[in-house]
Formats: structure tokens, sequence, C-alpha cells
């Protein structure tokens, strides 16, 4: 036996039984993720939906499993809900829209407020160029509000009441997020149906409102659907001052370190300034918000939980 082969064996011996704890390790937590029986009706905005029908069921239970098993995203959004929904949450409450279209920025960036899609829709709530500057929006090379957290949410806000004027169902408006009010209105009037669920359409649109309801479910109780997080793990809301400014900044870097933060952490809080400085010749008046230092830091502070059922430490 030639003394490599030998030392192979050796380390096969050694670590066999570390790879195999591992694996019934790893096994175990895979199987804490299961899909639990769900009832036939959910609810969607203070809208019933009935899954008893066929379609409507397996397209259900498509995106339920689906999610259950996508750990990292869906435990990802869960925990930037904590920091996230006390923001969003009042916002839509203010403009008379359900809060369970929450849900549908969940599953539009996964509460990423740098969200990018190949279709260039970007933040939070996935809008697209045209859509923004639409609905009061900003958005050039130097600032674009589609990135603003709080300015990008009125804006879905106001396409979601006008979708809801025009079809009297927020799971039809929930639809039209996806395809467009143009597109679901056609196919609304061409196929002689009342709702898009009952729609033929493209894979994406069609699967689209069974994610949302999906994803409401898993955040109703997610250690039911094996996401077992403890409250130190969700992310922090951060506290921040505001400065106004109505004037031109030529270095946003300088600006950051005379406010006492980094580059880094000024673009990270403001994340709709795109380039390296602030252009304003017309005196137009913007809020930049600067993170508080103790916010910045997990052993500075207070963790915070913004719905118990996300925890299993509940208190």
């Amino acid at each position: 036996m030639t003394p490599k082969r030998y030392f192979f064996i050796v380390l096969l011996f050694l670590y066999t039984p570390l790879f195999i704890k591992g694996y019934a390790n790893t096994t175990k937590e895979f199987s804490d993720v299961i899909v639990p029986e769900f009832p036939l009706q959910v609810k969607f905005a203070n809208e019933l939906v009935d899954l008893d029908r066929l379609d409507m069921y397996e397209r259900f239970d498509r995106e339920l499993t689906t999610l259950c098993y996508m750990h990292s995203s869906t435990s990802l959004a869960i925990k930037r809900a904590n920091r996230y929904f006390p923001i969003l949450e009042p916002i839509l409450k203010e403009e008379k829209v359900p809060t369970d279209f929450l849900y549908l920025a969940v599953i539009e960036s996964t509460l990423n407020p740098r969200a990018v899609s190949p279709a260039k829709a970007v933040g939070i709530w996935q809008i697209m160029p045209r859509t923004g500057r639409e609905y009061g929006l900003e958005v050039n090379n130097d600032i674009d509000e589609r990135y603003h957290i709080e300015k990008s949410t009125r804006a879905a806000c106001k396409y979601l009441k006008d979708a809801y004027e025009k079809y009297g169902s927020w799971t039809t408006v929930a639809a039209s997020y996806n395809a467009g009010m143009g597109r679901i209105s056609t196919e609304l009037e061409k196929q002689l149906a009342d709702r898009s669920f009952d729609l033929w359409l493209n894979e994406e649109t069609s699967r689209y409102v069974f994610r949302i309801l999906a994803m409401k479910e898993i955040f109703s109780s997610p250690a039911k659907y094996g996401y077992k997080l403890k409250a130190k793990q969700l992310y922090q809301p951060i506290r921040y001052s505001e400065i106004k400014v109505d004037t031109t900044i030529n270095n946003l870097a300088v600006f950051a370190q005379s406010k006492g933060v980094s580059y880094a952490q000024l673009k990270e809080a403001n994340p709709w300034l795109r380039s390296r400085f602030l252009p304003d010749k017309s005196r137009k008046v913007y809020y930049i918000k600067i993170p508080m230092k103790d916010d910045l830091y997990y052993t500075k502070r207070k963790f915070t939980t913004y719905k118990k059922e996300w925890v299993i430490d509940k208190k």
C-alpha cells in the first residue's frame, strides 16, 4: 500500500463518523420543514378565497410547498419584516390599503430595498421607471425614489387604489400589480371572466396571487412551517435623524463624514441617492437619513419583535 493511499484511508476512518453525524443533523433540520394541511378557505384583504376547486387548491399548495422549502429567502423575509413592516404597515393603513399587501412586497423583493429585477424594476415594491414617474417619484441617474422606502410605498398604494377603483376586488388588484391593469382588463373581457383567478394567464401571473396567499399563511405562524426563529435573529429597526437639504451636495462622502457616519452607511440609509453627489439646482427639498450610532451595533440596543408569532421565544 502506498503512503498516499494509506493516508487517505486514515482520513476516511477518522472523518466518516463526523460526516454521518453532520448529515444526520442536516436531515433532521430539513425534516423540520413540513407542509401541514391548510384550510380550504383563506382570506386576503377581507376577501374569502375558496380553495375547494381542484385548480385553486393545487395552485395554493404549490406555492406553500415551494416557500416552505425556500429556506434562505423565506427566513430572510421574516427577519427583514421585523425592520420594515413597522415602516410599511402604518403607511398602508394611512392610505387605506389593506395591510395584506405587505405580503405582496415580501414576494416582490424579499423586503430588500436594493432589489433590482431583470426588467429593471427596483426597490421593495419593484416599481418600473415609467410607473414610478406616473405616480410622482423622481427617477433619474442621480436620484431614484423607487428606492426610497416611504415614498415608494405611497406610490405603490396609489397604484393599488387606482386598480381597486377599476376592479372592485383586491385579489384582482394584486394580479394586476404583476401583469399590469391593461393586460388584466383585456383578459377579463376576452375570457368572459369576472376575477383574475378564473383567467388563463402566463405562469408567473397565474402563480402570483397564490404566492402572496402562501406567504401570508407562513407569516401567520412560521414555526408551524418549520421556521423556528428567535427574537435576537430578527433584523432590528434602525432609528434615524433627518437632515433637510435644498441645495447641491457636491460630495456625499464628505457630507457623510461631517455627520459622523461613513459613506457606505449613508448610502445604506438612503439608497435613493444614486450618485456620489446630490444635484439640486431647483432647490427641491430632500430629507437625508442619518442612522443613530447605537442602532448600528446589536450589542448596544434592546431587541424588539414586531409580531410575536414570528418567534419561538415569545415573551
